[in-house]
């Protein structure tokens, strides 16, 4: 599950999710419109048993390599191992303070640099060289690293220079197998093997028995990835011809004050049939098989993102909860301390 580290909010979530029986909850990093993802992590580690935790991305702009592995190590050792820290070139983290996002080749060093931390090698960054020793006294693994990608070159970047590549291009399968295809031929030309390659997606994620309710619970979260497809400029890869001018008009239009609400004038330009298209909305047997085939594609990892920041709390649980009920006993290995027994109680 992916949500937001809003300070005194964060713990109960996290708990929430365990007993709905997800795996994992990954928490935004956007200084300007939530709390600091680090520390509430550290909350939801003293809460939880076995439930993942990681970012859901943080940049490596706004907070120096270094500052990034020591936090995530630090989560890691609170967790007892539980932690993974997703990266990306940053979004509203970044727009908010009017700094860009780095180049994929910047990424690529930067990326390198925070992973020879967390494996304690010397690390250069600036002048000199650095590395930080108690990580590896701490006895615990090194932390994976994933990065969020939506275009070719950070998708080649990501499959080679990270542990898992997260794609952030929408629901639609011709476009994850392109992105795919893309990733494993970035493998292949870097002399890695294919069959390595660790891949998850990021999912803009509604189950309710209304399409056109779940539509609306994710439009605004839906118009914030539909514009990752426009950041490179140019027509959005793999998009029909209509839908590459609705996602141009949005990243034109896009209102960085109204980041992910539903009622912002750029999402409200997302009709219905575009939601459906780009995100999983609608009842519980038609989730089950458009993630079933996102899964068969080669997916090991799916992140479940909900609702808007904007939605009906109320409303926004209710389909979580269905979701957990209904849809994620379809799509799960059996695992220990996650039986339907639990997640009647949880009901």
């Amino acid at each position: 599950m992916h949500g937001f580290p809003v300070p005194g909010r964060a713990g109960k979530l996290a708990r929430h999710a365990e007993d709905l029986g997800f795996d994992g909850l990954l928490l935004a990093d956007s200084q300007n419109l939530v709390g600091d993802p680090f520390t509430e992590l550290g909350v939801a580690a003293g809460v939880t048993s076995r439930l993942g935790l990681g970012t859901g991305v943080v940049n490596l702009v706004t907070r120096h390599p270094a500052v990034i592995a020591a936090a995530i190590a630090s989560v890691q050792v609170e967790s007892r191992g539980r932690a993974v820290l997703g990266v990306g070139r940053g979004d509203s983290s970044l727009a908010q303070l009017g700094l860009a996002a780095p180049s994929t080749a910047r990424l690529g060093e930067l990326v390198q640099q925070v992973r020879g931390y967390l494996n304690g090698a010397e690390v250069r960054a600036g002048a000199g060289t650095s590395r930080i020793g108690w990580i590896g006294e701490t006895g615990m693994p090194a932390v994976p690293v994933e990065v969020a990608a939506t275009g070719p070159r950070t998708i080649g970047l990501a499959a080679t220079a990270a542990d898992r590549l997260m794609l952030t291009v929408g629901a639609e399968p011709e476009r994850v197998a392109r992105a795919i295809s893309i990733a494993r031929r970035a493998r292949a030309q870097a002399g890695l093997d294919p069959a390595g390659l660790r891949i998850g997606a990021y999912l803009n994620i509604a189950c309710h028995q209304d399409t056109s309710v779940a539509c609306g619970l994710v439009r605004g979260s839906v118009a914030v990835f539909a514009r990752f497809s426009a950041m490179a400029g140019g027509a959005p890869p793999g998009f029909s011809g209509s839908d590459a001018s609705v996602i141009a008009g949005l990243s034109a239009s896009y209102d960085e004050a109204r980041h992910g609400l539903s009622a912002a004038a750029h999402a409200a330009a997302l009709d219905d049939a575009f939601v459906a298209r780009f995100a999983v909305a609608g009842p519980p047997a038609e989730c089950i098989a458009r993630l079933r085939q996102l899964i068969g594609l080669g997916l090991d990892r799916i992140v479940f993102v909900p609702g808007s920041r904007d939605s009906d709390p109320e409303l926004l649980a209710s389909t979580n909860e269905l979701f957990a009920w209904e849809v994620l006993p379809a799509l799960q290995e059996p695992r220990p301390g996650v039986s339907p027994a639990a997640r009647a109680g949880a009901r």
